[in-house]
């Protein structure tokens, strides 16, 4: 991985949490602003959207326009290579551990939880590699913690005497709910992080031809459960984040515009509970100068950005599209394509956390990882459904009530 690359996954950990540990003090600023902003890639906790099963909805950051860096290549290539790759050596380790599919599918979405599947050489604190271990708390040493052999290893078996305990020092892990097993091995202050990346794990372990279905040598699976695959994900079977999709009392009167209608701007009139550090002209003008940086720290991070340039160090909520759908009723103006200068617009994707960008006038918004990942780009509001195949939900004004 090379310097540029680096440094934007480094910026992106947020898009899987990087979860803080219980360890760690949850004031600290990185963490702040990587746990809680919400990315296009999702942070799970809410039990309002899961955007994926609303049907027609393209995945973020799937294609990007050529040139995309200084080299004239694709500046993604590469990158999901390395996830397939380090889930096949994370299911070979569980495969010589003699454990269940299952096992997989929880590693897998933790790895996608702290890292992107990614195996990054710095993170919280003193947190390395794909698990965002801990040499400090007896994970291994860096050197160890970057080698994805040991550090899966380590997941899955812990530590001498079970300190600290992997996953199959948890009684009764594989009875659990996914999220909850994960989140008894990482002790993460968010415990709720995890379940929300179970769809795209199950999207990997398939293009990886991971069996999910395979059985545990010593299974402790109750007998006539799945070990591994189902065809309804568990966050769809418990209390973890179940699916938000519009319904008729959520439709504006008259016909939906057609997905490329062109967006023009609307009258801005917050309601007076809409204040934020930032004016909306500030704002733009933040977000514009952010484009016009070519920072690369915002892949996957649509809610942070948004959050950011309106002056607030986190948005407060886990996903973008949850923000839309925590919205008051009478400031979600579903499908309007009419936003006022400033307004955030939302779109479901084929993803968790759907999309939020800010519309910055003329048909325009300013969007991450729209042309560039992790870059803020001026772009016609319509590319997010040309270009992803994004449905949009509609826009409402920057609030922000769970911010800080």
């Amino acid at each position: 991985m090379d310097s540029r690359q680096a440094a934007m996954l480094a910026s992106g950990v947020a898009r899987r949490g990087a979860a803080l540990k219980l360890v760690v003090p949850a004031g600290i600023l990185f963490f702040v602003f990587l746990i809680g902003l919400g990315i296009v890639g999702g942070i799970a906790g809410s039990s309002q959207a899961s955007a994926a099963s609303c049907g027609g909805a393209g995945l973020p950051d799937a294609e990007y326009e050529s040139g995309g860096d200084s080299t004239g290549t694709d500046s993604t290539d590469g990158l999901h290579a390395q996830q397939v790759k380090n889930a096949t050596i994370i299911d070979a380790e569980a495969v010589k551990a003699k454990l269940s599919g299952r096992a997989t599918l929880i590693a897998l979405m933790t790895g996608l939880q702290e890292s992107t599947l990614l195996n990054l050489d710095q993170g919280d604190r003193d947190s390395v590699g794909v698990f965002q271990q801990r040499p400090s708390t007896g994970w291994g040493t860096k050197e160890q913690i970057m080698n994805v052999n040991y550090s899966a290893r380590m997941f899955f078996l812990g530590g001498d005497g079970g300190d600290p305990p992997g996953l199959t020092d948890i009684g009764g892990w594989e009875r659990m709910e996914l999220g909850t097993a994960a989140q008894k091995v990482q002790r993460s202050a968010y415990p709720s992080l995890y379940a929300g990346q179970e769809s795209e794990a199950r999207r990997i372990a398939k293009e990886a031809g991971i069996n999910l279905n395979r059985s545990g040598a010593a299974s402790t699976q109750p007998s006539g459960t799945p070990s591994g695959d189902t065809t309804t994900p568990s966050d769809a079977l418990s209390g973890a984040p179940t699916e938000r999709c519009e319904t008729e009392d959520d439709q504006q009167d008259g016909p939906a515009p057609k997905p490329g209608t062109a967006f023009r701007d609307g009258d801005a009139n917050w309601p007076a509970q809409v204040k934020n550090p930032r004016s909306t002209a500030d704002a733009v003008k933040w977000a514009r100068r952010e484009a016009d940086s070519g920072s690369t720290k915002w892949y996957r991070k649509c809610l942070a950005f948004v959050a950011i340039s309106y002056g607030w160090s986190f948005s407060g909520t886990n996903y973008a599209i949850d923000h839309y759908w925590e919205m008051p009723s009478t400031m979600r103006h579903n499908r309007d394509r009419n936003p006022p200068v400033g307004a955030l617009m939302y779109w479901r994707t084929d993803s968790r956390a759907g999309h939020v960008a800010i519309y910055v006038g003329n048909g325009e918004i300013a969007s991450n990882d729209i042309r560039s990942p992790g870059r803020i780009s001026i772009v016609p509001a319509t590319d997010i459904e040309s270009k992803w195949g994004a449905v949009y939900e509609g826009w409402a004004p920057p609030y922000f009530p769970k911010g800080g």
